[in-house]
């Protein structure tokens, strides 16, 4: 008895539903909500320094290219701008050249950090390139040479990002420093993630 009684109120829900509704219709892409990201992100990123050649007192500072490792942080602000703070590692051999003196070749490290303005333009949705100015601080160390100090001016750079999904791009940037030393520009490439 509870078998009929049951089967009979399931037909009942079915038949009300069916003449009452009609067809059921899939929703519209647009009425469907999808997560927002949140306006901040990550990039991690390897580096590639190309050297420059520098005055120094009385010798010239000539740095080759090498290898480092960075990180942005990052916040958008909207229609296009976003903030950035970053902060790199990387270091080289430089060679210390006087006149009348046999070549030295000492190790260097940098450590910068900078804030940067960036805009990114999307060419597509899953394309977009970018450009970004900032003021940055560079800590170097030669300690064969007896240079520790520090230095600051602006940097330049410019780049693209590439959706992987949703959460993750890859990122490749050239930049430009001002600072007078001889680490000289930087190329990176990276992931950025999305929160």
């Amino acid at each position: 008895m509870k078998k009929i009684l049951t089967g009979g109120m399931f037909a009942a829900v079915l038949m009300t539903g069916l003449h009452a509704g009609g067809d059921i219709e899939a929703a519209d892409a647009d009425e469907v909500e999808t997560a927002e990201l949140s306006p901040f992100y990550v990039v991690a990123k390897g580096m590639m320094i190309f050297g420059d050649t520098v005055n120094h007192e009385e010798a010239v500072l000539d740095g080759d290219q090498d290898y480092g490792f960075g990180i942005d942080l990052g916040y958008r602000l909207g229609n296009g701008f976003a903030v950035e703070y970053d902060f790199s590692y990387s270091g080289n051999t430089v060679t210390e050249k006087k006149d009348g003196e046999e070549p030295v070749n000492v190790n260097a490290k940098y450590y910068t950090s900078a804030i940067d303005l960036v805009y990114t333009y999307e060419l597509t949705e899953e394309l977009g390139v970018f450009g970004k100015v900032g003021y940055e601080y560079e800590w170097e160390k030669i300690s064969a040479l007896d240079i520790d100090g520090t230095d600051h001016d602006f940097v330049f750079g410019a780049g693209f990002e590439a959706a992987m999904d949703e959460k993750f791009k890859f990122v490749a940037e050239y930049e430009h420093s001002l600072i007078d030393g001889p680490r000289g520009d930087t190329l990176f490439a990276g992931i950025m993630y999305n929160f």
